[in-house]
């Protein structure tokens, strides 16, 4: 069984690095988050963890079912990272979904910057 879940998280990385070409100036991060999607009727949360950052936009993998320009939420464990973002980018592969936000406004305290 381990030889499994060491696939779907090799492919769950490779599907976010192959999306994650179109953002030049990303940077791989590992940065878990709680991520709901709000404004689409009831929200629906997943925990999932940032694997790049641009100063704007964040990258990660998610089962939610997300569309273009819906709006999310993200907060860390300890709150430093509380804010709310904007599906800007999605690739589809199999059950799960590599995402691109955009942060809606700025984000003082992100680590990655311009």
């Amino acid at each position: 069984m381990p030889k499994s879940a060491s696939a779907a998280t090799t492919a769950r990385e490779s599907s976010t690095s192959k999306l994650a070409k179109f953002f030049p100036h990303s940077t791989p991060v590992r940065i878990p988050v709680r991520l709901t999607r709000v404004g689409n009727g009831s929200p629906l949360t997943e925990s999932t963890v940032i694997e790049f950052g641009t100063a704007r936009e964040v990258l990660f993998t998610s089962t939610l079912p997300l569309e273009f320009a819906d709006k999310l939420h993200l907060r860390n464990s300890d709150g430093s990272l509380d804010t709310e973002a904007c599906v800007v980018a999605l690739q589809y592969n199999g059950g799960h979904t590599a995402v691109a936000a955009r942060f809606t406004q700025e984000v003082a305290n992100w680590i990655v910057k311009p």
